[in-house]
């Protein structure tokens, strides 16, 4: 996927008075809101890698939860998954593919493989390896989902979350309740007592699919994008960004849905015929809930309403990735310093050598690790906004100043939205922040 590069428009307009103009000009040139610098692009490619390979783990993971462990009462083994899972087919990967975004194979990535088997000990029983932590977080993956469906009611985007309140959504979940707990009455009788418990169950069971879903396609893109880069590949960081954007387009179409398997049955609690696509019902919320808002974490904020550090309204909060401080955040069981760990397995070499030869090396890598992927997500930030005005707007070399303003206008307002004191835009634009 290559994007034919930018015609700057002959119609020019003043220069921007928005405190972020130089990348508002950026924005508007083709490029993103990370400066283009080869160290840049290295360390986004490199972090992109490192993420692909827990994220092959992630999305296999939530889908097997959603469709097989289900409603299992005490789901001790759900982060243990099957081989059917690990031979899954991504269905952007491999030979059959539906749209083959990376060239390598269908199946769990090689290096995931080796990682579950030995770990970072050795070799031993995978109960061993759960029990001494020693394995792929998922509870980050967990708290991305549990963002998204704590956000899904007024973040504006698709109709996924609406239709989990309506009564087709309540029958389709009763009837895979039914058949879950069909030879346990004593599940049975509490769901008759609790029904609402169980459905709100469901609810979220349904963002594990959806997640799933989102994850399994982002997962290729990262790996084909670190495969391009070290085949000389990108030039620049926009040529990143526009393999992304180009990547949003190619695959918006995909449908989500959630299936439950029961005794050899599927049971659709959303259908795929309900026409929910990837990029309103997952891309765009993802991004919303998971980037921009999260919630505090817990240890690092107040939750006393009276120390006003938490917003009153839910699209006020900004405890995302682009807002995120990394340093008390890269702390134990906060969640965004177990991708960190995750991510700190799977590091190309050339990002393992950058790392030990900056700040305190070894010491403190998952702080400099976790620095570069917020780096990374305002590339993939900047490709959602390129989207978002390639798809709603006008193309960056119009000749229409009127429609150059219209661009701006769009631009603006995204930049407005970092014009807090904790956003780590500003940040970014020097090599410096480590």
């Amino acid at each position: 996927m290559v994007q034919t590069p930018i015609k700057q428009p002959t119609a020019k307009l003043p220069p921007s008075t928005h405190q972020f103009a130089d990348v508002i000009h950026r924005l508007e040139a083709g490029g993103s809101m990370l400066p283009d610098t080869p160290e840049n692009l290295m360390q986004i490619i490199g972090i992109y890698k490192a993420y692909a390979v827990p994220m092959d783990f992630y999305w296999r993971d939530l889908l097997y939860i959603a469709e097989r462990v289900f409603l299992e009462p005490l789901p001790f083994f759900k982060y243990f998954l099957p081989k059917e899972y690990l031979d899954l087919h991504n269905h952007y990967a491999g030979d059959d593919a539906d749209l083959r975004i990376w060239r390598g194979e269908a199946t769990a990535h090689p290096e995931l493989l080796e990682f579950m088997e030995k770990g970072k000990t050795f070799k031993m029983p995978k109960l061993f390896h759960h029990l001494w932590h020693d394995r792929i977080n998922m509870e980050f993956a967990e708290a991305c989902m549990r963002a998204m469906l704590w956000h899904g009611r007024d973040m504006g985007w698709g109709k996924f979350d609406a239709y989990l309140d309506t009564e087709e959504y309540k029958a389709n979940a009763d009837r895979a309740i039914k058949a879950y707990f069909k030879y346990n009455p004593a599940m049975l009788g509490l769901y008759k007592l609790f029904p609402d418990m169980f459905l709100e169950q469901v609810r979220q069971l349904s963002y594990y699919s959806n997640l799933g879903l989102f994850w399994e396609v982002m997962a290729p893109v990262f790996f084909e994008m670190s495969d391009i880069y070290d085949e000389g590949g990108f030039k620049g960081v926009p040529d990143a960004m526009n393999f992304l954007v180009n990547g949003i387009f190619a695959i918006a179409g995909r449908p989500i849905y959630h299936h439950v398997y029961i005794r050899g049955e599927c049971y659709e609690i959303i259908p795929k015929s309900k026409g929910f696509t990837w990029l309103y019902e997952a891309a765009l919320p993802y991004v919303e809930a998971v980037f921009y808002r999260t919630a505090p974490f817990r240890g690092t904020k107040s939750y006393n309403a009276q120390a006003k550090q938490v917003p009153d309204e839910q699209k006020d909060f900004h405890y995302g990735i682009l807002y995120a401080d990394v340093f008390p955040v890269g702390t134990a069981g906060i969640p965004p310093t177990l991708l960190m760990d995750d991510m700190y397995h799977f590091l190309p070499d050339y990002l393992q050598k950058y790392y030990q030869e900056h700040c305190r090396g070894e010491e403190d890598v998952l702080i400099q690790l976790g620095i570069t992927f917020q780096r990374s997500m305002y590339n993939v930030t900047s490709a959602v906004i390129q989207a978002l005005r390639q798809a709603l707007l006008y193309p960056l070399d119009d000749q229409n100043p009127k429609h150059l303003m219209k661009n701006r206008a769009f631009f603006e307002a995204q930049m407005d939205r970092f014009l807090r004191p904790e956003a780590r835009l500003k940040d970014i634009q020097s090599q410096d922040y480590r």
